[in-house]
């Protein structure tokens, strides 16, 4: 093959241009630590560090929604906490009005005191978070959620609870809903609801009462109806939803059980003739309305034996409504507890993907400083030889074997 001088130089510039890009290549590689930098240096790798880098975005993402739904969680179980005091204050207010040694101005002091803390709790229920949006309204973080009317306490919320996806398929809520949180407290025991007529004229007082058998409850409203003669007390049993006697003449027994449909409680006291006492299924209530319930009784004078029992009666429905309020708000606050755990978990868990990702990545882009400083080297060394053979061809003459 004949050699031009044209083709010779062309020969030697491209080993040249060749052998500095691969250095240029390897020196860069040095300088930023990377054997990947580009698809064109490890198309194969390049593309599995794309994949790795989208989840790890995405477990990211994960990382900051937990966060934000601890801080959110936190800041829940904070207030959560204050009504638990505020409820078992209340709860001792309410034990110190039953106190049958008390005059109406005694007990009247104990109600605006309750009324006080009334006005703590729904200053609670309308609680903000760090972004100023209300806590308690569901979606509806604008308005307030609690407005205080002269009928009570009315929500103005929705039914929504807000949630934040905290791993893949898994979204978790970040706040209650008022109206799930602070109106739909069970009544009574939880089970059924004991209570006096208003109407009622003796010193009869009924107590909270217990399931004696779940599988006899009936889900019916039922009525003791008291009648007295010849100095002798007896009741009857009216089935109040089914509009029927269960039984009468009954004998009265101050303070021994009394049983109807697996429900049972006791009656003390003297009931007068005529004086009703309800068992009736628990329904949801407002803890609102029982602060009021119980302000309202606590103010209103007591006179006689009749209006003793009245105190001590509605004392005793608050302080069974109370206790499920406090019953329901530590439920809740378990639940809370529940999910910061969860999120910990998580947490911990990201953090070890993370960790893993990082180190995926790092073997498909770092660079073998090792490798790669011995390639420098080999590389200078052919850059080298690529100059000075070109010269010393460049250099060829026939000129200098014509002598």
């Amino acid at each position: 093959m004949r050699l031009s001088t044209a083709l010779t130089y062309t020969f030697g510039v491209d080993g040249i241009a060749k052998a500095q890009e691969a250095l240029l290549r390897t020196q860069q590689q040095i300088a930023t630590g990377r054997r990947v930098s580009t698809p064109a240096d490890d198309p194969v790798a390049a593309a599995q560090a794309l994949a790795i880098d989208q989840a790890k975005g995405r477990v990211g993402q994960y990382t900051t929604n937990i966060g934000a739904a601890k801080d959110s969680l936190a800041m829940h179980e904070s207030v959560l906490d204050q009504i638990t005091s505020l409820l078992q204050d209340v709860r001792t207010l309410a034990v110190n009005a039953g106190n049958g040694t008390l005059a109406n101005s005694d007990r009247a002091a104990i109600g605006t005191d309750v009324a006080g803390r009334l006005q703590q709790l729904i200053g609670l229920a309308n609680s903000k978070d760090g972004d100023g949006s209300y806590m308690y309204g569901g979606f509806e973080t604008a308005g307030q959620p609690f407005v205080a009317t002269p009928t009570g306490v009315a929500y103005t919320g929705d039914q929504g609870q807000r949630v934040l996806e905290v791993a893949p398929a898994r979204s978790l809520a970040i706040t209650e809903n008022g109206a799930a949180l602070f109106q739909q407290i069970r009544n009574g025991n939880g089970s059924f609801a004991a209570s006096a007529a208003t109407t009622n004229t003796g010193t009869g007082v009924i107590g909270a009462g217990q399931v004696a058998d779940p599988a006899a409850m009936t889900g019916h409203q039922y009525e003791l109806q008291f009648s007295v003669a010849a100095g002798l007390t007896t009741y009857s049993v009216f089935d109040v939803t089914a509009g029927a006697t269960v039984s009468a003449g009954n004998a009265y027994n101050p303070g021994t059980a009394i049983t109807v449909a697996g429900m049972q409680t006791t009656i003390g006291g003297a009931p007068a003739a005529g004086d009703r006492f309800t068992l009736a299924p628990s329904t949801a209530s407002s803890v609102f309305a029982t602060l009021a319930k119980l302000v309202t009784a606590l103010q209103t004078p007591a006179t006689g034996g009749s209006g003793s029992a009245r105190v001590s009666n509605d004392v005793t429905a608050a302080l069974s409504d109370i206790d499920q309020a406090l019953d329901h708000v530590l439920t809740v606050r378990a639940d809370v507890g529940a999910r910061l755990r969860e999120l910990d978990s998580l947490a911990t868990g990201n953090d070890d993907r993370q960790l893993r990702y990082d180190q995926t990545l790092s073997s498909l882009r770092d660079l073998d400083y090792n490798r790669a400083l011995s390639e420098f080297a080999k590389q200078q060394l052919a850059l080298q030889a690529a100059q000075q053979s070109f010269a010393k061809i460049a250099g060829l003459s026939l000129f200098d074997y014509l002598k």
